[in-house]
């Protein structure tokens, strides 16, 4: 989860880890170490790795990585100075009770940076910039639907008007299977290109709609009807 927060380096895409699968491992965790005597590491791997958070993998080199991390962390080392990342090693239990072991972890884990999860730490940079692209597409977003939007952009209505008044009438396909005696190839290729500009005439006309409310302020200004005015 914290490795997710740097991108996805490492990965073919992006996969939609969240807190709750980290809960579910640790609640998975939890029972199996309340019920054996010896730590089935195998049988957490495979859990952790392909249903847990392999659930939300597609690509083979994806789980390939899952696992190698698992491989590295998931073993009987991890409870005696197990090196869990550069500058930090794991407690060991025989020195600790279980309060100890808490507050060795909590006051010795180092704070969440990318050489942390074995990474670059030019990572980082990308993370701040996303987090200041987000700050301030949140707050474009807030101040959209604001008094001032309600004059509009003149330049943009006009050309936004212009647009909406050009925009042909879909085909209506009713009338044009009608009007066909036989389904040859070259008119079952005419009806799909006909079903396809009727999708593509109602994404402009609704996203043209959608800008023309946001110019009057009915709607918030979205960085999409930015980006198209």
């Amino acid at each position: 989860m914290g490795r997710k927060k740097f991108g996805t380096q490492g990965w073919s895409r992006g996969y939609n880890f969240n807190d709750g699968d980290l809960n579910i491992c640790a609640n998975v965790l939890h029972n199996y170490l309340s019920k054996y005597e010896q730590v089935p590491y195998d049988d957490l791997k495979y859990i952790f790795g392909e249903i847990m958070y392999g659930g939300h993998i597609t690509d083979f080199w994806d789980r390939r990585t899952n696992n190698t991390y698992l491989e590295v962390l998931i073993k009987p080392e991890l409870l005696s100075n197990c090196n869990l990342s550069p500058g930090f090693k794991s407690p060991d239990p025989t020195k600790f009770d279980y309060e100890a072991y808490k507050s060795y972890i909590d006051t010795k884990l180092p704070i969440e940076s990318p050489v942390l999860f074995y990474m670059h730490s030019n990572a980082e940079i990308g993370f701040l910039t996303n987090m200041c692209d987000t700050i301030f597409s949140t707050i474009l977003d807030v101040q959209g639907g604001s008094g001032g939007a309600g004059k509009g952009d003149s330049g943009s209505m006009g050309i936004l008007m212009d647009l909406k008044n050009r925009c042909p009438a879909d085909y209506n396909m009713f009338e044009i299977e009608s009007r066909i005696k036989e389904k040859h190839p070259y008119v079952i290729v005419a009806l799909q290109e006909a079903e396809r500009m009727n999708t593509l005439l109602d994404e402009i006309k609704q996203s043209l709609e959608n800008l023309r409310l946001g110019l009057i302020g009915a709607l918030n200004i979205t960085e999409t009807m930015e980006a198209l005015s």
